[in-house]
C-alpha cells in the first residue's frame, strides 16, 4: 500500500505547489488532496482549509516567484503508517535554491488529509 502512497506527496509538491496553471492545479489538488485538507504554513500562522484556500495561497505565493523557480526534492519521499515526509528544495533548479524544508502529510483513505510545511533557517 506504501507504494500507492509515496507519489501523493511527491505529486503535491511537483504537481500541484509548483504549477503555474490555476486550473491545473486545481485538478491534482483534487486528485491529491482530500476536500477537507488543512495546510499548516507555520506555528504561528492560520491554517488553510480546503482546495480553494490552499490554491488562493500558491498563487500568492508564486507571484513572489521567479518564473522558473519550482520544488526539487532533495531526498525519497517515506511513508510510515499513513504519515509521510519530503525534503525539498525551492529556486531555478541550476542555481542554488532560495528556500528549502520539509513536508509532512497525514494520509486518510488514499488522499493528504493534513500537510505540515517545516522551512529551513536561512543560511548566513
Amino acid at each position: 500500500m506504501n507504494d500507492k502512497l509515496v507519489p501523493l506527496l511527491e505529486d503535491s509538491l511537483l504537481q500541484v505547489w509548483s504549477e503555474r496553471d490555476p486550473s491545473k492545479r486545481l485538478k491534482e489538488m483534487k486528485r491529491i488532496y482530500a476536500d477537507d485538507i488543512i495546510f499548516y504554513e507555520s506555528d504561528s500562522g492560520p491554517a488553510f482549509e480546503g482546495h480553494q484556500a490552499i490554491d488562493s495561497l500558491i498563487g500568492k505565493l508564486q507571484e513572489q516567484w521567479a518564473p522558473e523557480f519550482v520544488f526539487t526534492l532533495t531526498k525519497p519521499v517515506v511513508i510510515n503508517h499513513g504519515v509521510s515526509h519530503a525534503a525539498w528544495t525551492l529556486g531555478n533548479p541550476s542555481a542554488n535554491p532560495v528556500a528549502s524544508g520539509m513536508d509532512i502529510a497525514i494520509i486518510e483513505n488514499g488522499l493528504i488529509k493534513a500537510l505540515y510545511l517545516y522551512l529551513d533557517e536561512p543560511a548566513h
